[in-house]
């Protein structure tokens, strides 16, 4: 598969100017996809304002980034806090004067079949993060896009596609993400801004660690429940979306078990059940 891939991603090159001086937001900057998406596009010239909770993590990727661009702004972030997104999009068209792409990236996740849960404010707290954070993000910035005709990239999860065990608050969420974004989608187009769905699968980060389980708390280092070892790296997963992202594409569904998931959810949805549920027991 990585063959595949690194094939895909040489047959459809991208045009390595198209990020070069492009304003860009990147939420969940500090680790993950954020992380490895931040790095890219500084060494494609971007000129990125980059987001986060983590203050430190953020500054040493900032450090990173500078390496290859010498615009760089970090802006800490609370992605469920309105006025943090409010602040976010501010300090960007301070810094930079406009904004071309948008990519809401931040996100938390859980682990926890639901019977399980004995802290709802959890399922609060994903849904505050991973649909209200894109949206004020998006609300704040729509002006300036509309302006630059630029880009509103949404990284979501296949879970916003079809249901998951264990992840019912999260795929909620995500869900409601892809409702909001493709009518967003329709809405913008007369405009000229585009809206770029992703879908990936499992993605070798840090984010199951962070991920809640029943109580709401972290599950923390050495207790993802996937086997991180043999899902597609970060890198891999970046490269991917890079070519998607430049052409403006609606979406990108990222691997081949899930593309071919959603067909047969059509025919045989039951099947797709007893998939996800081994996926979810295996691991990967």
């Amino acid at each position: 598969m990585n063959l595949f891939y690194t094939l895909v991603f040489k047959l459809n090159a991208m045009n390595y100017t198209h990020f070069k001086e492009k304003v860009i937001i990147v939420t969940g900057a500090s680790s993950g996809i954020g992380k490895e998406l931040s790095l890219q596009l500084a060494k494609r010239g971007a000129r990125l304002a980059l987001a986060s909770r983590n203050k430190e993590k953020l500054e040493e990727v900032a450090e990173e980034c500078r390496k290859y661009s010498n615009y760089i702004l970090t802006v800490p972030t609370d992605v469920a806090k309105e006025t943090d997104c409010k602040n976010l999009i501010k300090e960007t068209i301070q810094a930079f004067d406009r904004i071309d792409i948008l990519v809401n990236n931040a996100g938390i996740s859980m682990w926890s079949y639901f019977e399980e849960m004995i802290n709802m404010k959890a399922l609060e707290n994903i849904m505050q993060v991973n649909y209200f954070g894109s949206v004020y993000c998006t609300h704040y910035a729509l002006p300036h896009l509309i302006e630059s005709k630029g880009q509103i990239v949404g990284v979501s999860s296949l879970t916003g596609k079809t249901g998951v065990p264990t992840r019912s608050g999260y795929g909620a969420s995500k869900h409601a993400m892809a409702g909001f974004f493709d009518a967003l989608r329709i809405e913008l187009k007369e405009k000229g801004v585009a809206v770029t769905m992703i879908y990936p699968g499992f993605v070798a980060t840090e984010v199951r660690e962070r991920a809640m389980g029943p109580d709401g708390k972290a599950l923390g280092t050495g207790n993802s429940p996937v086997k991180e070892g043999q899902v597609m790296t970060v890198e891999r997963c970046v490269q991917i979306m890079l070519p998607v992202i430049e052409k403006r594409k609606r979406e990108l569904i990222m691997t081949l078990r899930g593309k071919l998931g959603l067909w047969v959810k059509l025919i045989a949805p039951g099947l797709v059940d007893k998939i996800a549920l081994k996926a979810i027991k295996s691991g990967k």
